[in-house]
């Protein structure tokens, strides 16, 4: 049987005790003010999302914890491992784009801007040369033939240059527009992939959300932990309630919210609480058939949350709770 089970079998322990006891004074005419109950808990149950060895366990049963307290680590190796490679995948990434929205190097466009120069040399050249050859073709000096190479080599020339300056227009600007949103893209993925290892490696170390008491550990450093299965098992005070079973002939008689007086071994005097639930249906009813004389043996089961004190009530004390009239609320 697991802790879980040694826990449920121990809350039906109790609360079949506590009936055997309504039972037996069942010939007795039920109290309309005065109950036999005790104190039970809700535990909070700490675990992590991710599996892995256990490390490190920081507490032991029975020690108080604050907010905030480290409770256990899980191995975290292969996490870091991940987001080391995720670290630098995304500083790859925005230097890719820092480079695409920059545009070319200043080396690069050096580079064509020489040619540049050397293109417009050339078509100075070229069209020097080609309206001296068309004035010796108007006097009849030269053959078509050496004005139409002329002028080809003047036209080439101004398609080179011009070629060149939107090459150098194009460097300046940088890449096209659909290329840099594809790499604005890939940042975002990037950054997506760390935030999610950044959170499977914060999940390998748990803490507690507010104060309270450890109740139990149930793995040991060494050991492996599945997801999700609870390391340690918390109680927090103000999940302590009172627990007590009203006869049904007196349960119309309760109402949510009513005040109630606690009283216990050890209990300060005037602790009182608030019903915060009335179950719906019958516990521990006898396998007989529902008799005018069996129905005051069914019994309802009543929960109390505690105004104040919580630490001085423990699970499974036993309690007496007195109903309050609206009367002696003040």
């Amino acid at each position: 049987m697991d802790n879980d089970g040694f826990l449920r079998f121990g809350r039906a322990a109790v609360g079949l005790l506590l009936v055997l006891a309504l039972t037996a004074n069942g010939c007795e005419t039920p109290s309309r003010d005065l109950f036999q109950g005790y104190v039970e808990a809700e535990y909070t149950y700490v675990s992590s999302p991710q599996p892995g060895e256990l490390t490190n366990l920081f507490v032991r049963r029975g020690e108080n914890v604050a907010a905030g307290t480290v409770l256990f680590e899980l191995e975290r190796e292969p996490e870091i491992a991940q987001r080391n490679e995720a670290e630098q995948r995304l500083q790859q990434s925005k230097k890719r784009l820092e480079d695409l929205r920059k545009g070319m190097r200043p080396t690069e466009i050096d580079a064509i801007k020489a040619k540049m120069e050397q293109a417009r040399a050339s078509l100075r050249l070229s069209e020097l040369e080609y309206e001296r050859r068309r004035k010796l073709f108007a006097d009849r000096t030269i053959s078509k033939e050496n004005l139409d190479q002329a002028q080809t080599k003047y036209h080439s020339d101004r398609a080179l240059v011009d070629e060149l300056s939107a090459q150098l227009e194009t460097a300046r600007l940088g890449a096209r527009e659909d290329i840099i949103r594809a790499a604005e893209s890939e940042v975002a993925a990037m950054e997506a992939t760390l935030a999610q290892v950044d959170w499977r490696l914060e999940q390998k170390t748990q803490l507690a959300s507010e104060p309270a008491l450890v109740f139990d550990t149930y793995y040991t450093v060494g050991e492996w932990v599945s997801a999700g299965r609870p390391v340690v098992a918390l109680l927090i005070r103000r999940n302590i309630k009172v627990r007590f079973f009203v006869p049904e002939p007196l349960i119309s008689g309760i109402k949510l919210n009513q005040t109630i007086s606690i009283g216990c071994d050890g209990c300060p005097e005037g602790l009182r609480g608030h019903i915060s639930y009335i179950s719906p249906q019958a516990e521990y009813t006898p396998p007989v058939i529902y008799s005018r004389h069996t129905r005051s043996k069914l019994v309802f089961m009543v929960e109390v949350l505690p105004d104040r004190e919580q630490e001085r009530l423990h699970p499974g004390q036993p309690v007496d709770v007195t109903l309050i009239e609206d009367g002696e609320n003040t």
